[in-house]
């Protein structure tokens, strides 16, 4: 892949047009809370497009981990391309989600103030869990990302700041039943993915306490979903781990299970809900990253019932509806 979206969304900025397209390069200077992509966003640039650029003409004065100094002048590309990104009517244009669900609506300021980062498991090399379905092979990886891009969208219409760790340019959000397995994801903001498990665990973990240190003292949630791969037999409800010592964490999965749990009475009141929380600190990433996280199972991929809910796209955007509302809930009690 030549290059990936960076999924930094602030629609708590000022509205970008692209009147702010310029002819000569001007020069900013950053502060408080700015990174390389923010300083980009704030000033009318696609990120994807003008990350090299500006490190390039501003190399001096970025630091080794891509940091930038407090009152230090950066100078900005020369042109800008009108239209890739838009803020306007609280509508912002964002084409990782694919041409049909690009534009997201900034439909309330419940989540304005919170930063989540998402994690959708496996991608690059290893599409985890794989399993049959009409003779066609399906991979966990395919469909931890979709429901991970339809949950990011939502988060985002609330007024969150959404980085998505995993990112495919080419898969937006896919109505299709069968989603069809690639290798090409990568890494934000845009490194290949390794195919050593153990290189894979570190890359993103790393890029998350990287994050989380940039983004100071805010409200920060950690977002991890996979589908599990049990015997074809064993049909499990959606289910949480968090840190054994992360109270937050502990919180954020007990509401997530509460809401739903409230879903299925609503939805379905004869079949009763047993998706649990329970900790897991043995896991790299549970064990590494810095934010309160929660880790996810949507299901077991090779189930047959399973299946049903994990391929059919409308039960995707289901799961990441009901994820997006326990969110909104842990952030309301953290407040």
């Amino acid at each position: 892949m030549k290059s990936t979206f960076n999924l930094l969304l602030l629609l708590q900025l000022l509205w970008v047009t692209p009147s702010l397209a310029q002819s000569t390069p001007k020069k900013v200077t950053a502060v408080s809370g700015d990174g390389i992509h923010r300083i980009l966003q704030k000033n009318g640039f696609d990120p994807l497009k003008f990350y090299d650029e500006f490190v390039r003409i501003n190399k001096k004065n970025i630091s080794a981990s891509k940091g930038l100094f407090i009152g230090k002048q950066y100078t900005l590309p020369a042109q800008p391309k009108a239209g890739t990104i838009v803020i306007e009517d609280k509508t912002v244009n964002y084409p990782l989600f694919g041409e049909k669900y690009a534009k997201v609506k900034l439909e309330s300021e419940n989540l304005k103030g919170a930063t989540y980062y998402l994690i959708s498991g496996h991608g690059g090399p290893d599409p985890g869990a794989l399993a049959k379905k009409n003779g066609q092979t399906i991979a966990e990886d395919e469909y931890a990302y979709d429901v991970s891009l339809r949950l990011a969208r939502k988060l985002m219409s609330q007024g969150a700041k959404v980085y998505l760790i995993i990112q495919d340019k080419n898969d937006g959000i896919r109505d299709e039943s069968i989603l069809k397995v690639d290798y090409d994801e990568v890494n934000y903001p845009n490194s290949k993915i390794p195919r050593s498990p153990k290189l894979r665990l570190r890359q993103r973990t790393e890029s998350v306490n990287k994050l989380f240190k940039e983004n100071g003292s805010s409200y920060q949630r950690l977002i991890v979903t996979h589908v599990d791969s049990r015997s074809q037999k064993e049909k499990i409800d959606v289910f949480f781990y968090h840190h054994k010592n992360s109270q937050k964490g502990k919180n954020l999965a007990n509401s997530l299970q509460s809401t739903f749990r409230k879903k299925y009475q609503q939805y379905q009141p004869n079949r009763k809900y047993t998706g649990t929380v329970g900790s897991r600190s043995g896991l790299y990433v549970i064990r590494n990253t810095h934010p309160a996280m929660v880790y996810i199972e949507l299901g077991n991929l090779k189930n047959t019932k399973d299946q049903r809910r994990i391929l059919d796209p409308k039960n995707r955007d289901a799961l990441a509806l009901w994820i997006s509302e326990g969110l909104a809930l842990d952030y309301k009690n953290a407040q």
